[in-house]
């Protein structure tokens, strides 16, 4: 699981010459401040995405059952996402160098201390608790630099910065799966839990924000064109039923891939990939990780695009659908081990994009000024979706002992979702559009293909 943050609709107003000023010193700058946001971001993507390597190692060590193990990550997105709205206010309190510092030592002190952990209840605390507030931290550090330094370029630094927790665990996946292999799981956390807090903790003493007045021209004209533009403030979006409409929806779709990354590696030992199942010579769960890594991180900025032409709802009928027919063809196909990996990978690619279409959408609907917070709170759908897809997801397998039950259940999930776009959600926002005072002020608001 995952948060993401909407560009600012103000970024599609066009550079000014003060925006683009070579022999400034503030241009330099925040290209570093976006190398720093990049090389932070993959730093703590590891902690979701390699989670199932440690799965099945963990299963043995404090022999529990899988859907008591799986609370432990569904804490994870609880505390990353869920706190979105908390995490949005502190970040404002302090320094970007201050707020980041701190998470990246949670996210040391989260896989460090879970080396040594000996009970469940306390691997909770250190690795679900700890480590998503640390990647939560970050995370929000990264975007809110992205969005003072790049106001014209806002979409682009955005998707730069959350393509890279996307990509990120591209690099850990077989380092770690080597690690857990040679040397086991909790030397395994104890090392890369003190590199990945130390590649966090050093990005961050560079990270600040920009100098005042940085970009005040192209800030000022931005701000004109968007006066007449309605913005809605947390309350006010809270108050209305397509809010909810996109809360559930985005949490059945959430659901399916974080059942996936939750799971993967206990239905991948039941579909007998094995760690000596080999796809071109290599491991084929860690091939499996690492593809999806790389569809998670490409199918965000896709289906932004797609949706900008297509319509919103459009193109997530297909996204959503393309991950409910993936699932069901895991499920049949999944012994496979080259099937395991693609279709993985397209489960993947019809989920990600959840942190494109609808940031994109609810910019749409209700604004540009609050966007940040307001997905806060949608962000908490994910979290939700992490419950259902993680311990409840195992609990149903545990309770049938196999896995087409809750492979179906997820793409039934997927496949309302899609139906849910275009026979409710699609005429729901016509009607929004039609009874706003202006129309709304992002592009892709009024394509309603």
């Amino acid at each position: 699981m995952s948060r993401e943050t909407h560009p600012d609709p103000l970024s599609r107003l066009g550079p000014t010459p003060s925006a683009h000023s070579s022999a400034s010193p503030e241009t330099s700058q925040r290209w570093r401040q976006l190398v720093l946001g990049v090389i932070a971001m993959m730093a703590i993507s590891s902690p979701q995405y390699v989670w199932a390597l440690f799965v099945q190692p963990m299963l043995g060590s404090f022999q529990v059952s899988l859907s008591a193990l799986q609370v432990t990550i569904a804490l994870f997105s609880i505390f990353q996402c869920g706190f979105g709205p908390m995490h949005g206010y502190l970040a404002e309190k302090f320094t970007p160098r201050q707020f980041a510092t701190v998470g990246g030592l949670f996210v040391a002190a989260s896989w460090m201390s879970s080396a040594y952990v000996t009970s469940l209840p306390v691997l909770y605390v250190t690795y679900g608790v700890l480590s998503g507030i640390g990647t939560g931290m970050i995370y929000v550090a990264a975007v809110e630099l992205m969005t003072q330094w790049f106001p014209d370029r806002r979409g682009f630094a955005i998707g730069m910065v959350a393509g890279s927790y996307g990509f990120g665990a591209i690099v850990t996946t077989f380092p770690i799966d080597i690690a857990i292999k040679s040397m086991g799981y909790q030397n395994t956390l104890l090392v890369f839990g003190a590199i990945l807090g130390a590649i966090c903790v050093v990005t961050a003493q560079g990270m600040a924000r920009p100098p005042k007045g940085y970009m005040a021209d192209f800030r000022a004209a931005a701000e004109a064109k968007m006066a007449a533009s309605r913005s809605y403030t947390p309350r006010e979006m809270l108050r209305t039923p397509i809010f909810w409409l996109l809360f559930v929806m985005m949490t059945m779709v959430a659901t399916g891939g974080l059942m996936v990354i939750s799971q993967i590696g206990a239905f991948a030992k039941d579909f007998g990939i094995t760690k000596d199942v080999m796809v071109f010579g290599m491991a084929a769960l860690p091939l499996a990780l690492t593809v999806d890594r790389v569809a998670n991180g490409l199918t965000r900025p896709f289906f932004g695009w797609v949706s900008d032409h297509l319509g919103r709802e459009n193109t997530m009928v297909v996204a959503f659908a393309l991950e409910g027919l993936a699932i069901l063809l895991l499920l049949k196909y999944g012994t496979d081990p080259l099937a395991f990996v693609l279709l993985t990978g397209v489960v993947f690619f019809g989920w990600g994009e959840i942190y494109s279409l609808f940031p994109s959408l609810l910019g749409d609907l209700f604004g540009p000024r609050h966007a940040a917070n307001n997905f806060g709170f949608l962000l908490i759908a994910t979290a939700v979706g992490s419950i259902l897809g993680g311990p409840l997801a195992a609990f149903i397998y545990e309770q049938t002992q196999s896995w087409p039950l809750v492979f179906t259940l997820v793409s039934v999930l997927d496949f309302c979702t899609a139906a849910l776009a275009l026979c409710v959600l699609k005429p729901m926002r016509r009607n929004w559009v039609v009874r706003q005072d202006t129309p709304p002020a992002a592009a892709g608001a009024t394509v309603l293909h």
